[in-house]
């Protein structure tokens, strides 16, 4: 497993990957370590056959070199990207979780959708909160834009990454002000 810091202009970001296929990323960090401390947390949750990393096997990559990495990067300063061909590992996600994970994949740049919707999409009218609970526990973060996702009633709802619900109307309003300027 390859496990990667950088930064970002989100903030310090980790991430693993094995086999082009993504299984962690987490953002917003104040420091590289902070990053990787919340990265291993992400990928211990509900396994317990994950293998214990230290920060000395993370590897820290310019944009330069890494064709991911610079596509991060260039989302997080609010260039619209489309992570639609990148594989994620969905192995830990019921079925009901990976309905829910490619619908909101799929929600476009600059735009939301409800957790009803979603709950909809992925062929469960009505499972809001299951829907809620599947965004909660989301491994890749922008990725699987779960940002995008709101209440029906208003708001923004609630955000897992550091900063909270003010780094979700950060990401929100980055997305919302590209597409002004940028016609997306």
């Amino acid at each position: 497993m390859d496990l990667l810091v950088i930064e970002t202009a989100l903030g310090h970001t980790a991430l693993a990957r094995e086999s082009n296929r993504l299984h962690g990323l987490c953002f917003g960090h104040q420091s590289p370590r902070s990053a990787f401390r919340a990265l291993t947390r992400t990928l211990s949750a509900g396994a317990s056959d994950v293998p214990l990393y230290s920060f000395a096997d993370a590897t820290r990559v310019d944009r330069d070199d890494d064709q991911l990495v610079d596509q991060i990067s260039r989302f997080a300063e609010g260039e619209a990207t489309d992570f639609g061909d990148l594989r994620i590992d969905v192995s830990h996600l019921t079925p009901f979780g990976r309905k829910v994970t490619t619908a909101c994949r799929r929600i476009p740049w600059g735009e939301t959708r409800t957790y009803g919707q979603l709950a909809k999409l992925a062929g469960r009218p009505g499972a809001a909160r299951a829907v809620g609970s599947v965004m909660a526990r989301n491994r890749v973060p922008l990725i699987v834009p779960c940002h995008r996702v709101v209440p029906a009633c208003g708001g923004l709802g609630g955000f897992s990454a550091p900063q909270g619900v003010s780094m979700k109307r950060r990401l929100l309003d980055l997305e919302r002000t590209s597409c002004l300027v940028g016609g997306h």
